[in-house]
């Protein structure tokens, strides 16, 4: 039963440490911590995706920035309470780090599948220019009756095709982890750089 829930959640990335560890939580006296992983996209830009290891998997003590990783693992979220509301933090929990000399450039760095349930009704827009994208919220079930909540993003025929999926809906996805910066408005005149985590959908499917 076990496996087959973790065969519902498979992320893949491949990169360059630009960070050290920070202390995250202990779970029965097993300490994990969080890292960030510089991963290279196509249009030779970057996405930083952050990684959650375990202090058995990795030498938290030791500095590992500027060298590659192959990170085999799951996309996972947990709900973090601040400033009076619960803010979705996601990363990539590793469940095998490999460190390799040089990432090929026919390497596919970045792969996650995703198989799970539509939780909130999708919202399909077209952009200025006329683009269509549907964001989509996927609940992914976990052991022990936890489940992921995974914001994702469909683009044009996978994203008209998203917009008439009801809540319920279950569904696969397969695309790249990838974040993006955008600014939050604190106040009127305070406005802050966040930075958001999502799934770029390149595949969808029905599954019901």
């Amino acid at each position: 039963m076990t496996d087959k829930v973790i065969e519902n959640n498979q992320a893949a990335v491949m990169g360059k440490i630009i960070s050290g560890f920070t202390f995250s939580h202990e779970i029965f006296g097993e300490g994990f911590y969080m890292m960030d992983v510089e991963v290279a996209r196509l249009s030779e830009s970057y996405d930083i995706i952050p990684v959650m290891v375990s202090e058995r998997l990795i030498d938290v003590d030791a500095n590992y920035e500027g060298e590659y990783v192959s990170i085999y693992g799951q996309f996972r979220s947990y709900n973090r309470h601040e400033e009076r509301r619960n803010k979705l933090i996601l990363s990539v929990f590793a469940r095998e780090i490999t460190f390799v000399d040089e990432l090929e450039e026919s390497a596919r760095t970045n792969q996650i599948y995703l198989d799970g349930y539509i939780c909130k009704e999708p919202v399909y827009r077209k952009t200025p220019l006329g683009r269509e994208i549907a964001d989509v919220l996927l609940a992914v079930n976990r052991p022990y009756g936890k489940s992921d909540y995974i914001p994702c993003i469909c683009w044009g025929r996978n994203a008209r095709y998203a917009g008439s999926f009801e809540v319920g809906a279950h569904c696969a996805v397969w695309g790249r982890i990838q974040s993006r910066e955008y600014m939050k408005k604190l106040s009127e005149d305070q406005l802050e750089k966040r930075i958001a985590y999502e799934v770029s959908v390149s595949k969808l499917e029905r599954m019901d």
